[in-house]
């Protein structure tokens, strides 16, 4: 197994650089997904004051699943994890590590991840990162290393999130555009030459208040108070969100590129995180991919946060996409700002 990390040229990106490396010796082994059943098209929020229309043609979205009283962030990691452990045929008892990557977690402690070890019954270590819906990008990051490193040797990753329960209902540039789901993946030792080609990481945090939710923690606990009403749902200012991820999606996909010494002709597939359409679709033109390369389904679940990109990965997988040997990029991008965009060969 092989670990390499240097930085990026001072022009990576326009505030902050993108760690670069790569991450060989490292495979994939299972995959699995889950998201509520309760379908919300976009002619059901018509009772909000909802124009259906406007929703398509501003990301793309045709409906979500939002998950109904009960169901909580770790129900729907649970379910993607049973499934994931499931597909890879492995023993439960062999998986020693445990990262959920969610900011929507089922209460602010314990973390998640705890409630998901026991559940699963596992005897393992478990613990939350909190990077948004570059959540699970920077799980998978951190799997691999402990696997590469010998300290783990089977670590299931989960990214989940319950959206639904954290937006304001009243903001209408916000509120349909996100949705519940949850996707897991198994890491553990491969061949030398599985694993990720290049990665490019990091993290901006001048842009915290872009996409924030301000009540709930140390700074701005939670409280009763009238005038604070509507502070803890997540706030998010789309303009410049949708010209940095544009760039950030540009830039960083470059850096990874380049890093493998390879082009876009020698990818198989691209997954971007479901956040926007116009976001995808604006990426896509500006790099140049061929459209038949890039799988999406925001359509069909809207922005599902760190589950964005293991649920993609898991349909995409289902659907035969994904074979042994396959060159896969994939990004994840949101608030920190956070980002974590590979080349990994299946």
């Amino acid at each position: 197994m092989s670990i390499e990390v240097s930085r990026s040229a001072e022009d990576a990106l326009p505030t902050k650089r993108s760690r670069l490396g790569r991450l060989m010796g490292v495979q994939v082994v299972g995959v699995g997904s889950s998201v509520p059943e309760n379908l919300v098209r976009n002619e059901d929020l018509a009772s909000l004051g909802y124009d259906a229309d406007w929703i398509v043609q501003r990301t793309g979205i045709l409906e979500r699943r939002h998950a109904p009283p009960g169901i909580a962030t770790s129900d729907l990691a649970v379910e993607a994890a049973r499934r994931c452990i499931e597909q890879a045929n492995v023993d439960p008892r062999d998986i020693d590590l445990v990262l959920l990557g969610t900011f929507t977690p089922d209460r602010p402690l314990p973390a998640t991840a705890c409630v998901v070890q026991d559940r699963l019954g596992l005897c393992a270590p478990a613990l939350d990162l909190s990077a948004a819906c570059a959540s699970f990008v920077f799980g998978m990051l951190t799997a691999m290393q402990y696997v590469a490193t010998g300290c783990s040797r089977l670590v299931l990753v989960i990214g989940a999130d319950c959206n639904s329960r954290v937006v304001n209902p009243a903001d209408q540039r916000t509120y349909p555009i996100f949705g519940d789901g949850a996707g897991a993946v198994l890491i553990a030792p491969g061949s030398p030459d599985q694993g990720l080609l290049a990665f490019a990481i990091g993290s901006d945090g001048s842009g915290a208040d872009l996409i924030c939710r301000k009540m709930g923690g140390s700074r701005m606990p939670f409280t009763y108070d009238p005038s604070s009403n509507g502070l803890h749902y997540m706030y998010m200012d789309g303009r410049p969100v949708f010209k940095w991820a544009i760039n950030l999606l540009r830039e960083t996909t470059a850096d990874v590129l380049r890093t493998a010494g390879m082009s876009l002709d020698d990818v198989d597939l691209v997954i971007f995180h479901q956040a926007n359409m116009r976001i995808i679709s604006s990426a896509v033109k500006e790099l140049r991919i061929d459209p038949a390369k890039v799988f999406n389904n925001l359509q069909r679940y809207g922005n599902t946060s760190a589950g964005s990109i293991p649920l993609a990965l898991d349909e995409a997988f289902r659907e035969g996409r994904i074979r042994r040997g396959d060159r896969i990029l994939f990004s994840g991008f949101g608030a920190g700002l956070a980002w974590g965009t590979v080349l990994m060969r299946w």
